[in-house]
């Protein structure tokens, strides 16, 4: 029998509805369900929450039940445990949650008799240092997409000074820059002119937002490498990971970005290739008169 752990989009009601039935077919086929504690008792399944220590122990697979800001949320949470994770999507087209609805159980179906793939995706630790206490342990965050040193609210652009493998690149005069992985390389990093990199590589993606400065490309570097970015000049900087604000970056204060070392590993069941999800995601057209994916998986 496994243990399955289910984290819910708190705002799509069709979440509590899949959890519940889910929660009940696994139940009674003897399986152990999980949820975190506010999705439990937003899911009306209180009886099944655990502590967020307590969630990954013995946990044998993780389901995310919204869009890809739910995945990476799951993820976060067992990516350092092994765990691999099914996204379900109840959103617009994700990259990263790939099961439609109404094929959860038979996703999960497959799961337990091996008819799956993990795909092991790269993930950053970042890593970041205050100036005003040089000498304290450094916080650290999870990311599977990216990690931004932006402009405040007030809109003034960020100098930013970048050192890779302890060697300076250059000091950055833009809106922010970007250090993403190759899953990330479909968000922001996109929005912002990277280039598009399969999740099957590694790799670490420095790409600048609307640099006020001849040199506007992105760099791809090895998943070895160390990318340090330091705020420059005499204004502050705001620092996001996956699309979650963290705070202000005062002068001096330093963010690293190198590969975790757990990556993320997502489960596929091949129904949606990297490159149907961009024709799907982007409306390309390949001239068969196939309508993009998303079947059964």
């Amino acid at each position: 029998m496994a243990t399955v752990a289910f984290l819910l989009h708190h705002r799509h009601p069709e979440a509590v509805e899949l959890a519940r039935g889910a929660a009940a077919w696994l139940l009674e086929q003897g399986h152990e369900v999980r949820l975190p504690r506010a999705d439990a008792e937003h899911a009306g399944l209180a009886e099944l929450g655990c502590a967020p220590e307590a969630l990954t122990t013995g946990l044998d697979l993780a389901v995310s039940l919204g869009g890809d800001g739910t995945m990476l949320r799951a993820v976060d949470l067992v990516a350092g445990d092994d765990v691999p994770v099914i996204g379900v999507n109840l959103g617009h087209l994700g990259y990263l949650a790939e099961v439609e609805p109404q094929h959860l159980h038979l996703a999960l179906t497959r799961f337990f008799t091996g008819s799956h793939e993990v795909q092991e995706r790269m993930r950053l630790t970042v890593e970041v240092t205050l100036s005003s206490d040089p000498e304290a342990t450094p916080r650290s965050y999870p990311a599977l997409n990216e990690a931004v040193v932006g402009k405040t609210p007030t809109g003034q652009i960020v100098r930013v000074e970048v050192d890779v493998d302890s060697e300076r690149f250059t000091t950055y005069s833009a809106d922010g820059i970007i250090v993403a992985t190759p899953t990330g390389s479909t968000a922001y990093a996109w929005s912002a002119g990277g280039p598009i990199v399969a999740p099957s590589h590694a790799a670490l993606l420095l790409t600048p937002v609307a640099p006020h400065m001849l040199f506007d490309r992105s760099l791809v570097l090895p998943p070895t490498s160390c990318i340090r970015l330091e705020v420059a000049a005499d204004r502050a900087a705001v620092l996001s990971v996956d699309g979650r604000s963290l705070g202000l970056l005062q002068v001096g204060d330093v963010v690293t970005c190198t590969a975790a070392s757990s990556p993320a590993r997502v489960v596929t069941f091949e129904s949606r290739g990297f490159l149907g999800i961009l024709k799907a995601k982007f409306g390309l057209n390949d001239g068969s008169g196939r309508h993009g994916p998303g079947g059964e998986p």
